[in-house]
């Protein structure tokens, strides 16, 4: 059963329509990357799985139980973001809000599940830091601890290895590909990495305007696509 079914998915602003024609879906653990150039359509997708969007046509629905709310996103990082004057355990612990309901507290289940996804990314000992003090890579770890703390089915994620260091994104890369593989948690990232798309992701959609590939990353790989894309490079 799909996770995520999009069909005839068209997007605009002020009456003109900046994306048109996406038809994609995905199951329980897929991995996609969603690659275009810059202006493409790819934030305005991702606004729009976000709810922040609505189509102009089209549809988008979740299956499996997913409810809009139980996504977990990590946005790329403005420098006000990343000066943000809160310890890692708040920040992690954040992501847990959409699950309070009316509590106006963290319980200990929450608590729980922060400390569980602060371990998992390698930063328990960072707990008490102050977030605006840790280097660009602890940083993205600590967001994607608080996105996980959001779900347990999917994973948005936008470019989240901008301005790290090649240690730190391979790093991050790893880590994201570890999440989707152990935690069968179904990731769609964006990312201008066509390299590290076909690397490690399951499936590519290709955007400029209007979907222009969508399939498994072996055919994209093969498709006059992707050697445009990459100027003749090889993959």
């Amino acid at each position: 059963m799909a996770i995520l079914q999009c069909e005839n998915l068209s997007f605009g602003y002020d009456g003109e329509t900046v994306l048109e024609g996406v038809n994609f879906s995905l199951n329980a653990g897929d991995y996609l990357c969603v690659v275009g150039e810059n202006g493409s359509g790819k934030s305005t997708l991702i606004r729009g799985l976000l709810g922040l969007k609505a189509p102009e046509k089209g549809s988008i629905r979740f299956g499996d139980g997913l409810q809009s709310t139980e996504i977990g996103y990590l946005p790329q990082q403005t420098q006000i973001q990343r000066d943000f004057p809160a310890s890692v355990r708040e920040v992690v612990l954040s992501g847990c809000l959409n699950s309070l309901g009316r509590r106006l507290h963290y319980n200990a289940d929450d608590r729980a599940r922060a400390a569980m996804n602060m371990e998992r990314m390698g930063i328990e000992d960072l707990a008490d830091k102050s977030y605006q003090g840790l280097s660009g890579g602890q940083q993205q770890r600590v967001l994607l601890a608080r996105a996980l703390c959001a779900t347990k089915k999917l994973l948005l994620l936008d470019e989240p290895v901008t301005g790290l260091d090649p240690i730190a994104t391979g790093e991050m890369y790893n880590l994201i590909k570890l999440v989707n593989l152990c935690d069968d948690i179904t990731v769609i990232m964006v990312s201008h990495d066509i390299h590290a798309a076909v690397r490690y992701a399951t499936h590519i959609l290709h955007l400029g305007h209007e979907q222009l590939f969508f399939g498994t990353s072996g055919a994209y790989k093969e498709s006059s696509l992707a050697r445009r894309f990459l100027g003749g490079g090889r993959l």
